[in-house]
């Protein structure tokens, strides 16, 4: 197995992970001057969210999927060039919403390349028993591009104009000369993408996110005809987009559907957040951000230490912990909304340390689980089910605050037990069960 130099190659793959999660949640302090602006309902600035993790989703699984055929190299280059493209036209025509989704969008199809081939460049060419400390490395930027983005956003937001983030993505550009240099060539691989069955996907999704963010009947419909026509298509086409014995793999099958229940939960409170403390608390973008920073810096210490105990001691242990602080986090935290907001931020330590822990023992469960020809489409799915989640998790929180249906502590308490009952039904799954390497 073709091997790469972890003090060469991290940097590089940490750098780029910090900027694709820095975007994702850089523009969630700045939602409520974005609604002034453009006097949107809280459903219609989700669209924020929804837009680029629609695009960052399914593009994981595609860019998965192509590196099980073509030069990881390529498509990463790809990748961060069109991910520059996108936040350049997001700035450049950030005085039309419609033109500003559509910068999102770019941002979202070429920022995708990110994390994909990042996780499979580790679980490919890294050796099982050093991919614990790297995926918790890789958690800890993680949890620090998501803790210091509500900061950056905040800062960039009351001090200039939320249009300025669209160009932060633009210094991934640094990394191109020397990703060239230390990813190896390779071939292309016997095989052939199935672009029937990645157009039927792609569209099946986005008419289910459609139906999440504007409930009408006929974009839930249309998505399940869709979906049902992708399963269809993947259990009869030669070569599917996704290989569904893939599904048959329990370890597999259990990460993915705790991933997108916990990234969903996770990524419709980076929605929820920024407008509970503005509207409770009276907080501005750059007091918001403050508040959510702490937490970021505990996740940043923790990454590399859950990584080095899952190569010890195995993921259980890890993934224990995790799940004990994001609970407490979680179900504490509508206790203490009508206190100092110090009291919040405080919890919201438990929320991102616990998340690492737990992230860290699923995402290095998985990679041990794939055999090596799948690597890319399986860590694909993967990365689909948690980031495609996000945006339903941002348009189900939207829905929620637009019909009043609860309260902001309503929400948390609910958030808190779906995310510990999520957390405990999967390390019970995978206890004790062997993964293939």
């Amino acid at each position: 197995m073709l091997t790469l130099d972890v003090k060469k190659t991290l940097p590089w793959i940490l750098f780029l992970i910090f900027f694709a999660v820095l975007n994702e949640t850089v523009f969630g302090v700045s939602t409520p001057a974005i609604q002034a602006e453009f006097a949107l309902s809280s459903t219609g600035v989700s669209w924020m969210t929804t837009m680029f993790i629609l695009f960052f989703g399914v593009g994981t699984i595609i860019y998965g999927r192509l590196s099980d055929l073509f030069s990881i190299r390529r498509l990463l280059g790809f990748g961060v060039i069109l991910y520059a493209v996108g936040s350049a036209f997001g700035f450049a025509f950030q005085g039309n919403y419609a033109t500003v989704l559509v910068g999102r969008a770019l941002q979202g199809a070429g920022g995708s390349a990110l994390p994909a081939l990042v996780m499979v460049i580790v679980a490919r060419y890294f050796a099982p028993e050093v991919r614990g400390q790297l995926f918790g490395s890789i958690g800890s930027v993680i949890s620090f591009a998501a803790g210091i983005g509500p900061v950056i956003g905040g800062f960039v937001t009351s001090q200039m104009h939320w249009g300025w983030l669209f160009l932060i993505p633009l210094l991934t550009l640094v990394a191109f000369p020397f990703l060239m240099k230390v990813l190896p060539q390779e071939a292309t691989k016997p095989g052939k993408l199935d672009f029937v069955g990645a157009g039927v996907l792609t569209l099946g999704l986005t008419a289910i996110i459609l139906w999440l963010t504007y409930p009408d009947w006929y974009w839930l419909v249309a998505g399940l005809v869709l979906l049902a026509g992708f399963v269809a298509r993947i259990l009869t086409a030669r070569e599917p987009f996704i290989d569904p014995k893939l599904f048959s793999i329990r370890p597999f099958r259990a990460g993915v559907i705790t991933t997108f229940v916990l990234f969903g939960a996770f990524i419709g409170l980076n929605f929820l957040l920024p407008l509970m403390l503005h509207r409770v608390n009276g907080l501005d973008s750059q007091g918001i951000g403050l508040v959510l920073f702490p937490g970021a810096i505990c996740g940043v210490f923790f990454g590399p230490f859950s990584g080095r105990m899952a190569d010890r001691v195995g993921n259980h242990r890890v993934m224990v912990i995790g799940i004990a602080l994001l609970g407490t986090s979680l179900l504490l935290s509508p206790l203490v909304l009508g206190y100092p907001v110090w009291v919040l931020s405080a919890l919201l330590v438990f929320l991102f340390t616990g998340l690492t822990f737990f992230n860290t023992g699923v995402i290095n469960g998985v990679s041990n689980t794939l055999p090596e020809t799948e690597t890319g489409v399986g860590m694909g799915v993967f990365n689909l089910a948690g980031f495609l989640a996000g945006a339903v998790g941002g348009a189900i929180v939207g829905r929620v605050l637009d019909a009043k249906a609860l309260s902001d502590g309503g929400i948390l308490l609910v958030v808190g037990i779906i995310v510990t009952a999520i957390g405990l039904w999967y390390i019970i799954a995978v206890r004790k069960r062997p993964v293939a390497v």
